[in-house]
């Protein structure tokens, strides 16, 4: 076996190698600056989606309580007014309805209505009570007081009577053979 002999290197190559040293701690603080660089950028962006978000929630009303400041107007003008008649009363507030229905709509809050006849839906209605009727079973029957919903989540469900089927006095429900 034949030892190998280390020979010192040369002094290009001790600088060479100095050289790549400073090169590669150069692109290093490089690297750093631009991380703690994208670091300050996401955190500005994180406190100003927070500052956003807080100003979303805090003003997120405030189109639809401009919208309802005539409808407050209104009320207060027919309150003040002593000397009005019955039928200005009744003219001042069917104006103000109006002006509160357009205040709902400019929010995209609809009225659910259900008609006579109207499938249940437990979604959107709620039973108040189940009468016997002639018509299906689990349809509305009337409407007690209407519902309410913004886009499509149900701010109030309406509330509902609902069919049920008629029963016998042995508390069977009458079919139509019986009726016959």
């Amino acid at each position: 076996m034949q030892e190998e002999t280390v020979q010192p290197q040369p002094a290009e190559d001790a600088k060479s190698l100095e050289q790549q040293l400073l090169e590669a701690q150069a692109q290093a603080a490089q690297h750093r600056d631009a991380m703690l660089r994208a670091l300050a950028d996401a955190e500005n962006a994180r406190k100003r989606y927070q500052a956003d978000a807080t100003n979303a929630r805090k003003y997120a009303l405030e189109s639809f309580a401009e919208s309802l400041l005539p409808v407050v107007d209104s009320l207060e003008a027919a309150l003040a007014n002593k000397e009005a008649s019955p039928k200005a009363l009744r003219e001042g507030v069917e104006l103000t309805l109006r002006q509160l229905a357009q205040a709902l709509e400019k929010a995209r809050i609809t009225a659910i209505e259900p008609k006579p006849g109207e499938r249940f839906d437990p979604y959107r209605h709620q039973a108040m009570a189940a009468v016997p009727s002639d018509s299906e079973p689990n349809t509305v029957v009337a409407t007690m007081q209407k519902g309410y919903q913004i886009h499509d989540r149900i701010l109030r469900p309406a509330l509902v009577t609902v069919s049920k089927p008629v029963e016998k006095n042995d508390g069977n429900p009458i079919s139509d053979t019986d009726l016959d």
